[in-house]
């Protein structure tokens, strides 16, 4: 860190009005945003460019985040998605031979906004036991009272539809044109490395905008159907949930995961729920019940599946559940060939326990075709 940015004060004013003082990293400005923390010790510009944070704070609860620097290989998307970051360490010096440059330089390029010298575990602990929250961050406004007027002007994520603000514009292809395996992909805000972990399967990928149709999906000629992870409130997306109900009358194999797991669900007619503080990390425990295997995931999300409407359903069945909260971590329809997982079995940077799920997927198109 250079001197002259340790002497800019920042301010962190969260909704219920608690006050963290720090200094200044990345964009020199003013970020609202929902707080939310991830427990990950590596993984930091995988978490920065997935598109499932946009609207957020991050809390980087790991004490040292930028040490091994940025580079093009990491990225989830074709940029920054975080609203803003709060950390203990925020390093301007990193050691990596294969890093590009460094945290600082790659924020600023971004425009993000930060705060460093936090007690990141002490506002974690204060989340867990208050749950998820607007939150500001400013090195340009230090008045607290100034502040709470700012944030006032912050909507709350419940009932937010953020997804097709992130999802592409244009359709776009990935893999060999000549496979045999063709996925549609309903972007909803998707990551680049779980289309690379189906292409790397011998899949021949069509990302589409999430507001296409079925008519438009259909124009590629599918064998499979991917619903992708990404922001916002799922109960939201009823264009989303009407275009899921349509993929599945076709009774070919359908993959989701994260939003497109709440989504499969409320195609189902269960309903899904804003949680108290979310999930997000590379260390959560989750139970396979077919197998009996546990596996530690990555998970990013916010809101959930009602776990008691799940278990009524005739027709849907839970097939992960979380070992930290029980929460519901996968379901399949028990007649149709539809599965989906909450957590991101593409784990960048890891652990890979869940990568299997992909195979499932391949597996599940070739028997059907």
């Amino acid at each position: 860190m250079n001197p002259s940015q340790k002497q800019t004060p920042a301010v962190l004013l969260l909704e219920d009005g608690t006050v963290h003082y720090g200094q200044a990293f990345g964009k020199r400005g003013t970020a609202c945003g929902e707080i939310c923390f991830n427990t990950g010790m590596t993984g930091y510009q995988e978490v920065f460019t997935d598109p499932s944070y946009f609207g957020q704070i991050v809390i980087m609860n790991s004490v040292h985040i930028g040490n091994y620097g940025v580079k093009d290989e990491d990225i989830e998307s074709d940029s920054v998605k975080i609203k803003g970051l709060i950390g203990r360490n925020l390093e301007e010096l990193y050691s990596r031979k294969l890093a590009q440059g460094s945290l600082e330089e790659y924020l600023i390029k971004n425009n993000i906004v930060c705060i460093e010298d936090v007690d990141t575990r002490a506002l974690v602990t204060h989340v867990r036991q208050k749950g998820a929250m607007n939150c500001i961050i400013s090195s340009e406004i230090t008045d607290v009272e100034a502040l709470k007027k700012e944030l006032a002007k912050a909507p709350p994520m419940a009932g937010l539809e953020l997804a097709s603000e992130v999802s592409t514009k244009t359709a776009y292809t990935k893999g060999n044109e000549k496979s045999d395996i063709r996925i549609a992909v309903l972007d909803y805000g998707t990551k680049q490395h779980i289309l690379e972990c189906m292409v790397e399967r011998g899949a021949y990928v069509k990302v589409f905008p999430a507001k296409s149709s079925l008519k438009e999906l259909k124009t590629f000629n599918p064998n499979g159907y991917f619903i992708s992870n990404g922001p916002g409130d799922p109960a939201s997306m009823d264009y989303a949930v009407e275009t899921v109900k349509e993929v599945l009358k076709e009774n070919k194999p359908v993959f989701g995961i994260c939003l497109g797991h709440q989504l499969l669900a409320l195609a189902n007619g269960i309903n899904t729920f804003k949680m108290h503080h979310g999930h997000r990390g590379l260390n959560h425990p989750v139970k396979n019940l077919i197998t009996g295997k546990c596996e530690i995931t990555t998970q990013n999300h916010g809101f959930g599946v009602d776990p008691e409407e799940v278990k009524k359903s005739k027709n849907v069945e839970v097939t992960h559940v979380n070992l930290n909260d029980q929460s519901i971590e996968g379901i399949r329809l028990k007649d149709k060939p539809a599965f989906s997982v909450q957590y991101h079995p593409e784990s960048t940077p890891g652990p890979h326990d869940s990568r299997y799920l992909f195979d499932e997927f391949i597996n599940l198109i070739k028997k059907h075709s």
